[in-house]
């Protein structure tokens, strides 16, 4: 492994370019794949690993946001409903169709008080909404979808219907409806394929370097340390694209221009590992208004349940953790629909939070403040004018190639450039040809099957799309491959591939983002494991193996708040490891 990391390398040894982009999230990311398949020079840092930010705690939805309708804000419907329709084309690996539910309480309320909720953006106490104020709502929603939708229309149903389908449901639900919208299985993977599209499309004009942080403007450029070594290196560009998201407000005051763009809320989750209230969703979403008039989930996902969401204000100087209050929170709301159904801290295997980027809202409720997105233009300091930076204010997984395309038609404006080509319908990493019938799942199976068994071939596929012929090939060349002792899912070949092909730096990355043992709750236990797999490939050390476990598990647990519990349990997950 080289003691200069060739990412940073190419950096140093050429650090100009015609756009800089600080932000490594989903739209930083998508922006940098738009601009490279424009043919544009461009480099994108990100002071962490990528996708380690506010996208990396979504609530795993392609959504077009019915509930946005109640907010007056149909452009952003269209557009996310567009676009999710898109996605379940364009990247048809990791997002799915997906069923939704909503327990309804009531026939007529909330028929009154939901204008007057519109007109005082969400002031007054909560009331609760009907099935005919959700199925006015849904209606619209349906229409939003005609001519090239992708997923079913709406269903009602009253109280037998519901309990046949939903046995375990509050015997107080008069109705449910049920709509579709779709599941990002995998956001980190599907983050993570457009980066590798970007570099494909761009190649030496693509440049993207994670754990590499802005410091300054300097010189009329940027100012980039490696967090790593500690080396610095000035970067000219005539576009300074700032895609921080919830800390874009101190990022533009790194640059010296402060800004109070954002007012970000936090939301927290947590996955248990429950099977009784998985079998409880029958495979479904169940979409509902907590008694506060919070909108939440109940959501089965890769044989957890996934249960969210809160919506805090949030300081982004303090810690982003999900409290005790809303763990407890949560289990309430659980008890909200399926009173019988238990739900205990100990079944909890991972906990996340992270902070959306919302633009600043004084007074209106968090829940009313707006997730449309929009593009603020200054100088960068100390650049006599000759470079520009364009702020993102806004933004959410779903929409993130329209907004990329959208912010990508500013850069080319800035430059004096023009679009080649558009981004709309490009297959995005492993959605390329992927196989979408079960019989041409199984025929791609049989095709690239051999030294690597049928049934793991179908597990890759499932995991990476079609890009999981990489991973085929990398556990065909490696005679010492074998399952994982701690997580058997996984083999040793693929987690070297891993860490050698997708810019690995810590163990925590290969936890967190390029796997899913985290979100499943096995990544504590296999932690030790999967660091002495990957250490030759990563030139790591025994005292750098033993510090990157260490640092993976606290990494896994940074979104619990601190306690001796966190640490005894830890321990105790790594020994029977």
């Amino acid at each position: 492994m080289d003691a200069v990391r060739p990412t940073w390398r190419r950096l140093t040894e050429r650090p100009e370019a015609d756009v800089v982009i600080v932000g490594g999230g989903i739209n930083g990311l998508a922006t940098f794949r738009d601009l490279a398949m424009q043919g544009v020079d461009v480099v994108l840092v990100e002071r962490g690993d990528f996708v380690s930010g506010a996208s990396a705690a979504s609530s795993h939805m392609i959504h077009g946001g019915v509930r946005y309708l109640e907010n007056g804000e149909f452009r952003l419907v269209h557009e996310a409903v567009v676009e999710r329709n898109s996605l379940l084309r364009i990247a048809p690996h990791y997002v799915r169709p997906l069923r939704t539910t909503i327990p309804i309480f009531s026939t007529f309320s909330g028929i009154l008080s939901a204008p007057l909720r519109f007109l005082r953006h969400g002031g007054g106490a909560p009331k609760e909404r009907g099935a005919v104020l959700i199925k006015v709502g849904l209606v619209i929603y349906d229409s939003f979808s005609r001519g090239g939708g992708r997923v079913p229309r709406h269903t009602f149903h009253g109280r037998r219907r519901s309990r046949e389908i939903l046995p375990e449901l509050n015997p107080d639900v008069r109705y449910t409806a049920s709509y579709w919208d779709a599941s990002i299985h995998d956001p980190e993977r599907l983050a993570l394929d457009v980066l590798h599209d970007a570099r494909a499309a761009g190649g030496e004009k693509a440049r993207a370097v994670n754990y590499a942080g802005v410091v300054a403007a300097r010189d009329g450029g940027v100012l980039i340390r490696d967090e790593e070594s500690g080396e610095e290196v000035v970067v000219s560009a005539r576009v300074v694209v700032n895609a921080t998201g919830p800390w874009t407000d101190l990022t533009n005051e790194l640059f010296g221009a402060p800004t109070q763009f954002m007012g970000g809320t936090k939301g927290s989750h947590i996955v248990v590992d429950n099977p009784r209230l998985l079998a409880a969703t029958a495979g479904r979403e169940i979409f509902f208004e907590h008694s506060d008039g919070r909108i939440v989930l109940v959501y089965p996902l890769k044989d957890r349940v996934l249960i969210g969401t809160t919506d805090l204000e949030h300081d982004m100087h303090d810690p982003i953790v999900c409290t005790d209050a809303e763990v407890d929170y949560f289990i309430e709301l659980v008890r909200h629909v399926f009173p019988d159904v238990p739900v205990e801290r100990e079944q909890i295997v991972y906990r996340f939070s992270g902070v959306r980027p919302l633009p600043g809202h004084g007074d209106i409720a968090p829940g009313f403040v707006s997730r449309d997105y929009r593009i603020e233009r200054a100088d960068l300091p100390g650049s006599a004018g000759r470079t520009r930076t364009l702020s993102l204010v806004g933004g959410k997984w779903t929409t993130f190639r329209a907004l990329a395309e959208h912010l990508s038609d500013r850069v080319l404006g800035e430059l004096g450039a023009s679009r080649r080509r558009s981004t709309a319908g490009v297959p995005i990493g492993g959605g390329t040809d992927f196989p979408t019938s079960p019989r041409r799942r199984a025929e791609w199976v049989e095709r690239h099957a051999g030294a690597v068994p049928a049934v793991r071939v179908q597990e890759l596929l499932a995991r990476y799309g079609t890009r999981a012929t990489e991973v085929i090939d990398a556990i065909a060349a490696d005679t010492t491959d074998a399952p994982l002792a701690s997580a058997p899912a996984y083999s040793s070949a693929e987690l070297r591939h891993l860490a050698a092909a997708e810019d690995v730096r810590h163990l925590a990355d290969l936890l967190l983002r390029r796997t899913s043992l985290a979100f499943t709750g096995g990544a504590i236990a296999a932690a030790e494991e999967i660091a002495g797999v990957v250490a030759p490939v990563l030139g790591w050390d025994d005292e750098r193996t033993t510090d990157e476990v260490a640092a993976g598990i606290a990494a896994v647990r940074a979104a619990e708040p601190s306690d001796g519990a966190d640490a005894r349990r830890d321990a105790a997950a790594t020994a029977a490891s």
